[in-house]
């Protein structure tokens, strides 16, 4: 346990200015920073809706999972399944065209999954990761729990309606379900992403592909966010990540661009146009919409400098040491994304390790230098609240105090004359309140 110094950090932002400043027209939208998932603004973000192949994001991050871990190989072979093959030649979906003894690279495959949204890509990399899709559904629902997500539900790895599959949907779901997120899981769900495997931005960013380039099956991948600088919404700094639509879900985008040293990540599900109408457009114009206002009103700020000592408390008292105290001050700086202007509307807090000091508020001797004895945050001075995606980006703001010099322990003949001075201390202070007491 620790021993608070001022009141604890609250959860959540901002969140009256930034809803007078935005009206999303989405039925969910989230807007967070992706380096620590501070939500900056949110909508219906708790809200259980559609996801399309917003879900490919799990598939990918599993994919590159796997390949990190020795798992899976980039030029590993996989050969058609059934499924693949009669999914792949259904042009009402988006695919690329694969033969039934055609035999593909994983990453062939990969690229066609995020560049082309390629749904039987999609279930062959599910099919050689997890044996079956069915196995892999379940991979994908065990990896949202373990990386923190809440409100989802994946039912297969692409993200179309079950009924697309024309009865050869995964095993264990049922032939109309759906995957289901809400906009906070899918936000979520792109911040590790994206931080786990910044790689994934590589491919995700490029605008168009050959697939199976100088052969016969060639096809041309155009990439589906349009918001590409090089494409027709495109948008400066835009590199990710993954849109969606079906009739279910309607038009959904997870979307993240980097300028001037920030980067930030949107989400919206169902987005609409002014006249309530869904469509390739209303997606990115209310994406455009929160990066806008991102970009715009959000400076990355040094809250806290490295080495600051919080005024009344920048030593701490020693007992048993050479000396009677020692200083604290932060092991490093808090840095982080606030709304213009408003770097000076936190406050520190700071908590001190219980473990390393007694009810007296002193540490004992020996202390080294450079030793951890807590740590410190920050709060807004109004009281709003402060929301992270993760409880990571909460540790972002909180950084270790510690000794800023040794204090090496009293020898016993120090220790031993403090002590009879303060018997005698004890003592003489006894015998002159008994005095005044007389008179």
């Amino acid at each position: 346990m620790a021993m608070i110094m001022f009141f604890s950090l609250f959860a959540g932002v901002n969140q009256a200015k930034a809803e007078a400043a935005l009206n999303v027209n989405a039925d969910g939208a989230i807007l967070v920073d992706a380096e620590t998932g501070k939500v900056l603004y949110e909508q219906n973000a708790d809200s259980v809706l559609g996801v399309a192949s917003m879900t490919k994001m799990m598939t990918e991050y599993l994919l590159l999972e796997a390949v990190k871990k020795g798992k899976v190989k980039w030029d590993q072979e996989y050969s058609v399944s059934d499924l693949v093959y009669k999914n792949s030649h259904d042009r009402s979906l988006s695919n690329v065209p694969l033969r039934a003894d055609g035999k593909y690279t994983i990453r062939e495959l990969y690229e066609a999954m995020a560049i082309y949204s390629a749904n039987s890509a999609t279930i062959a990399i599910a099919e050689t990761i997890g044996g079956s899709e069915a196995n892999f559904v379940k991979m994908m629902n065990d990896k949202a729990k373990q990386l923190g997500l809440k409100d989802y539900k994946f039912v297969n790895s692409t993200g179309l309606n079950n009924r697309d599959y024309h009865g050869q949907h995964p095993e264990g779901t049922g032939p109309e379900d759906e995957n289901v997120m809400s906009p906070r899981a899918v936000a979520k769900l792109a911040f590790h992403l994206i931080n786990d495997f910044p790689e994934v931005l590589k491919t995700a960013s490029t605008p168009t592909k050959m697939f199976r380039e100088g052969t016969d099956d060639q096809i041309k991948m155009d990439n589906w966010n349009w918001m590409l600088p090089k494409l027709v919404y495109g948008y400066q700094g835009m590199d990710g990540l993954k849109t969606g639509t079906t009739d279910f879900a309607g038009y959904c985008f997870t979307g993240t661009a980097s300028r001037d040293g920030k980067r930030f990540i949107t989400v919206v599900q169902n987005a609409k146009d002014a006249s309530g109408k869904g469509g390739y457009k209303a997606r990115f114009d209310e994406t455009r919409k929160m990066m806008d206002y991102a970009f715009s009103n959000y400076t990355k700020e040094q809250i806290v400098p490295k080495h600051y000592q919080v005024k009344g408390h920048k030593t701490l008292p020693i007992t048993k040491g050479k000396e009677d105290q020692v200083k604290i001050y932060t092991k490093s700086a808090i840095n982080m994304v606030v709304l213009n202007g408003e770097k000076k509307s936190y406050k520190p807090v700071l908590v001190l390790d219980k473990k390393k000091v007694n009810k007296d508020g002193e540490i004992t001797a020996p202390v080294k230098k450079g030793e951890t004895v807590g740590y410190l945050t920050i709060e807004p001075k109004n009281g709003e609240k402060v929301s992270f995606l993760t409880e990571e980006g909460h540790k972002k703001i909180k950084v270790d105090v510690i000794a800023a010099k040794d204090v090496e322990k009293a020898n016993w003949f120090v220790l031993m004359m403090r002590g009879i001075g303060n018997f005698f201390g004890d003592v003489w202070h006894g015998i002159s309140s008994t005095v005044k007491g007389w008179f």
